[in-house]
């Protein structure tokens, strides 16, 4: 193995090609039009274009990505995680274009892509799984036949949260298998969907194997990855909390067997629902992920062989290259503690939709003495986020000596990084670490589903806008932060809001509340250091000619300033409905003209990999002003509501 060729792009290119680098390999960077110049590409020796922005004709071509490693001389494959990481199809392939592949053998793949037969191998393991009832959308069983709700609809092939629908009510059950059928269908080309019964509180826990091809299969302890929206992970920890010592040995056993009865060799995972109040007898299997997971990193940062670190994109290599592993189970340990949050093009207090857009300054934490934090991120300033991939931006792990330590250091960290032009996860991520909940180990798989964070106040934001601008313009066009600031008054307009600063009284008003104290009090890393009524926050601000972002606590809001353009939902009437993300509209469900009641569905969006349902706003005659399968921008009007006639 001399040359490896990365099929996938973004952190988790970079990823690879780090390692790769690190033991002599030359790397090779595939990349779509929208990922041309992208970080990925310039990281490697050499990029090669592979076709267009729609992942089907880049990302997923399986030809191009062939041809590719054929042009560049690659004679090894790492597919990296999503696209086609798990596609048996796609390995054999590789293996029969003369390549290796960087990963499990095909006929494992192919026995666990599935989570029906799956399930069938595990229980051959003897490993623990829920009754489940397989189902082809939109076939509903027959009544009586489900058991007690609550019960889970998910997909039969694939992961990843999609296709996945909870029914608590028998006139729940249809709409759910329709939803999550057509969703299983677009992610995964398969609508075969199982129903099982659902675990209420239920704990996600997922056990790390290593196999190689000379026998041997050992476990790389745990990871809890309960912290979940829509059963997409949000936060990730090694080792999983206050796990009964026999539920936790019995996951890693089950792990081993399982791994041993598919034959698999390389990186995986085993992932199992844990319900904590029934001890070893709540503990049941559910999916294996033949590839790395997104999460590895908290395994990397707590788990030692011989007192070293792992490193699980090394060890997929040197399993790829025939290699022996060299150590046993009992060379392997757990140092500390590890948390990961991961970062999202996504506004997480609107319905967690994805964005797309360009970032326009990009501010990650850095590791100090004190704070141990490690950063997988494929974004830079000036980046492009496009609409056609998964909205995933980045990662942020912290470690510290016990669990607390590792918190209090990634709230740090996420307190420390500032992304500005693109709407982000970052602060929703940094309120729920830091949250009694998350700390108390109450989080469960649907507990973000049940409870809301608070929404971030702007405020102190705002005051810290407008005390850089009057400061900034002080300085004619300075630093922006200075402990002296204008000799008189100055007026700052954001948002419509006139607000008055005095750095010479220390403080700034807006018209009819109490001024705000205020005093700049240095900086701290890259952030500035503004006093605010007495309480000492860092903040990152970009004054702009028409603009001014202030990034705090994670979150990041934007403010026009007099001669700048703000787009509210204000601007529409309440009987337009409009595209919420840029995405695709797959249906339209009702004709130009036809008489509608509130509530009825008008259409789909897809966009990121997310199915949002439309809906008319109210009663009405609808006017349809886009079609299936038509492209669409944010804020584009695709249904406008008419009075009806008399």
């Amino acid at each position: 193995m001399h040359t490896l060729l990365i099929a996938n792009r973004g952190e988790i290119a970079l990823r690879i090609i780090r390692t790769a680098r690190r033991l002599g390999l030359r790397t090779v960077a595939v990349h779509s039009d929208a990922d041309t110049g992208a970080p990925h590409t310039r990281a490697a020796d050499v990029a090669v274009r592979i076709g267009p922005t729609p992942p089907g004709e880049s990302y997923l071509s399986i030809p191009a990505l062939l041809a590719a490693a054929k042009e560049t001389g690659a004679d090894a494959v790492h597919p990296g995680y999503g696209f086609l990481s798990e596609q048996a199809d796609f390995a054999r392939a590789v293996v029969g274009a003369g390549l290796t592949w960087v990963g499990p053998p095909p006929t494992a793949m192919d026995a666990m892509a599935r989570k029906d037969t799956a399930r069938e191998i595990a229980e051959a393991a003897g490993v623990p799984v829920l009754k489940a009832i397989p189902l082809t959308s939109p076939v509903e069983p027959e009544a009586g036949s489900v058991g007690r709700f609550p019960l889970l609809v998910k997909a039969a092939a694939g992961g990843g949260g999609k296709g996945m629908r909870v029914v608590r009510a028998e006139d729940e059950l249809g709409p759910a298998i329709a939803a999550a059928g057509r969703e299983a269908a677009a992610a995964f080309g398969d609508d075969t969907l199982l129903l099982e019964p659902y675990v209420e509180h239920g704990r996600h826990v997922e056990v790390q194997v290593l196999a190689d091809e000379h026998g041997n299969v050992l476990h790389l302890h745990e990871r809890d990855c309960s912290a979940q929206r829509r059963y997409q992970k949000v936060l990730e920890e090694a080792p999983a909390p206050d796990l009964d010592p026999a539920v936790r040995d019995a996951l890693h056993r089950w792990a081993v067997n399982l791994a041993r009865q598919v034959g698999y060799t390389g990186v995986g995972t085993a992932e199992f629902l844990v319900d904590t109040r029934q001890g070893i007898e709540g503990a049941w299997f559910l999916e294996m992920n033949t590839r790395l997971q997104v999460e590895h990193p908290v395994t990397e940062e707590v788990v030692r062989v011989r007192g070293r670190r792992i490193d699980l994109v090394e060890q997929q290599l040197r399993v790829a290259a025939g290699d022996d592993l060299g150590f046993t189970q009992d060379d392997v340990t757990v140092v500390g503690h590890a948390i990961e949050a991961r970062i999202y093009a996504e506004d997480a207090f609107g319905g967690f939709l994805p964005q797309a857009g360009t970032a326009t300054r990009v501010r990650w934490p850095a590791s100090t003495g004190s704070t141990n934090v490690r950063v997988e991120a494929g974004l830079e300033d000036g980046t492009v986020v496009p609409a056609a991939y998964d909205p995933m931006v980045g990662k942020i792990i912290a470690r510290g000596p016990d669990r607390e330590a590792a918190r209090h250091a990634l709230v740090d960290a996420l307190d420390d990084t500032a992304i500005g032009g693109l709407v982000t996860n970052t602060g929703f991520v940094r309120a729920l670490a830091d949250s009694g909940a998350f700390r108390d180990g109450d989080v469960h798989t649907a507990w973000l589903d049940t409870h809301a964070l608070p929404a971030p106040d702007p405020g102190p934001a705002l005051v810290a806008a407008a005390w850089s601008v009057a400061a900034s313009a002080a300085d004619d066009g300075g630093d922006g932060w200075r402990l002296g600031g204008p000799p008189a008054d100055a007026w700052v307009e954001l948002d419509d809001v006139v607000l008055r600063v005095s750095t010479a009284r220390g403080e700034v008003r807006r018209d009819g509340e109490p001024p705000t104290s205020c005093r700049a009090a240095g900086r701290l890393g890259g952030a500035d250091l503004l006093e605010l009524d007495g309480v000492t926050a860092r903040f990152v601000v970009d004054v702009r000619p028409r603009s001014v972002e202030v990034s705090t606590r994670g979150h990041t809001f934007r403010f026009t300033r007099p001669g700048g353009t703000r787009a509210t939902e204000a601007d529409l009437s309440d009987g337009v409905v409009v595209a919420a993300m840029p995405g695709t509209v797959t249906r339209v469900e009702v004709a130009d003209g036809e008489t509608v009641t509130a509530g009825q569905a008008l259409g789909v969006l897809e966009a990121m990999k997310m199915e949002l349902a439309l809906t008319a706003p109210s009663d009405g005659v609808v006017r349809v002003r886009a079609a299936a399968g038509e492209q669409v921008a944010a804020r584009q009007v695709l249904f406008v509501m008419e009075e009806p006639d008399v």
